[in-house]
């Protein structure tokens, strides 16, 4: 039995289930009547120590994800995770939780896969359940070069020991009838790639998860504390300065999703990357209509629905460069028009909220994981449409790399020198644009 995780990921025999569901529900009306007084922190809120001897500086998944397992895997457990504002109210809390490792480069491929198989057992992990589904990933092609595209890429995933099926359009009927199978539509489905280990998860789980798990190691958890600058001596970074006071710490990491050039340019330097908003959207809770993830490239769309019923969806991400966190209208037009073009039976769907994530751009669509040109400072940003999906496997390595300051094999490829040698690693088309969000 999980102890003290927010929802059991395990099954009981029948009478220890009521048994629990029972003392939950007692337990519920019980706080809820005395004001959750009784109720104890999932995770401390400490003061602010002078100095700790790993820094890293973002309160979302990677962040707490590499505290974790730098005090679980390396034994590092004087650690602090700073976040300016609240802990997972970034890119973590802005997502559609869509969890893959379909990519066609070895080393995309090699660092997803790994992500994907942590995520298999991290409620186990973690002792507290994320809502990992494994409900499957199908991207939809439109042209028989679309389907050679997929049929290669289906390929290289399968010889990189990925799972991956091509579709025919009949299976992909058989799976989801209520798609526009008609031949006027102007993207006609040929048939799509299925990753049937694909998925969702619960955004905020993974935040409150790794937050607990990591918090019960010793790391000291610190909101409201935003990074203000960064104290560099002899070409070393030694620690930060926030609005909470000086830091000092033997190692400085990042990891500030969309806003890793702004950060970074505080230390002095200027990243090979672009912050765009990515726009996302919810609508009324619905009776099961969808039990798969589906991406619509031709459109620039993709969807699942969520366990409470929504359809969530988006697109592309917006044209200009902004760090505003919401969206405009003609993104939204967009998406919903491209949502009906896919699904008909959409168009009688309510939507209920929309919101927007500040994601990460590099040149070739793909993360950077290592260290900076400065002294004891480290970079986790770049992540493109990846963020979410490769929570736990962005801070495995990252972990292993700040713990001993070389890159595990499975990010040594992410370096931020290769932009300058020419080294890309060019996974661009594995977004929402063209067609694998």
């Amino acid at each position: 039995m999980l102890k003290g995780g927010l929802y059991p990921s395990v099954r009981f025999p029948q009478m220890e289930a009521y048994e629990l569901t029972r003392y939950s529900i007692f337990s519920l009306i019980k706080q809820g009547l005395i004001r959750h007084t009784g109720w104890k922190r999932a995770w401390r809120n400490p003061e602010p120590k002078a100095a700790y001897d790993v820094i890293i500086i973002g309160g979302g998944g990677h962040g707490l994800a590499t505290a974790y397992y730098l005090a679980k895997l390396h034994g590092i457990h004087n650690v602090a995770v700073l976040e300016k504002g609240w802990l997972g109210g970034g890119n973590t809390g802005r997502n559609t939780t869509i969890i893959r490792s379909n990519y066609l480069l070895d080393p995309n491929a090699h660092l997803y896969e790994h992500s994907m198989k942590l995520w298999e057992g991290l409620s186990q992990d973690l002792n507290f359940n994320v809502m990992f589904s494994q409900r499957g990933v199908l991207n939809l092609c439109h042209s028989k070069a679309q389907t050679d595209a997929f049929a290669r890429r289906g390929n290289a995933m399968r010889l990189n020991g990925i799972d991956a099926e091509l579709l025919s359009r009949d299976e992909v009927r058989k799976r989801i009838p209520e798609l526009d199978f008609s031949d006027q539509v102007r993207f006609p489905i040929c048939g799509g790639l299925l990753q049937p280990r694909g998925g969702t998860a619960r955004h905020d789980g993974v935040a409150w998860g790794f937050a607990r798990a990591a918090d019960q190691r010793g790391v000291d958890i610190i909101q409201n504390c935003e990074v203000t600058d960064f104290i560099i001596e002899g070409g070393r970074v030694t620690g930060v300065e926030t609005t909470r006071g000086k830091i000092t710490a033997g190692k400085v990491a990042m990891a500030v999703a969309g806003h890793t050039g702004v950060l970074a340019q505080k230390a002095g330097l200027t990243l090979p990357i672009e912050s765009h908003i990515l726009q996302a959207m919810v609508s009324e809770p619905l009776k099961p209509l969808l039990d798969t993830v589906v991406t619509f490239g031709a459109g620039h769309f993709y969807i699942s629905q969520s366990d409470k019923g929504g359809m969530v969806f988006g697109g592309d991400i917006e044209g200009y460069n902004s760090y505003a966190q919401r969206g405009n209208l003609p993104t939204l037009e967009h998406v919903i028009s491209a949502g009906v073009s896919m699904m008909p039976c959409l168009s009688r769907v309510r939507m209920l909220r929309s919101w927007g994530g500040t994601v990460d751009m590099t040149m070739d669509g793909s993360p950077i994981i290592g260290k900076a040109p400065i002294e004891g400072l480290f970079i986790n940003g770049g992540w493109n449409y990846g963020g979410f999906k490769a929570t736990p496997g962005s801070g495995w390595v990252y972990a292993h790399t700040i713990a001993n300051d070389a890159p595990h094999p499975l990010n040594e490829a992410f370096t931020l020198e290769r932009f300058a040698r020419g080294r890309l690693i060019d996974e661009r088309g594995a977004g929402a644009n063209p067609a694998l969000h």
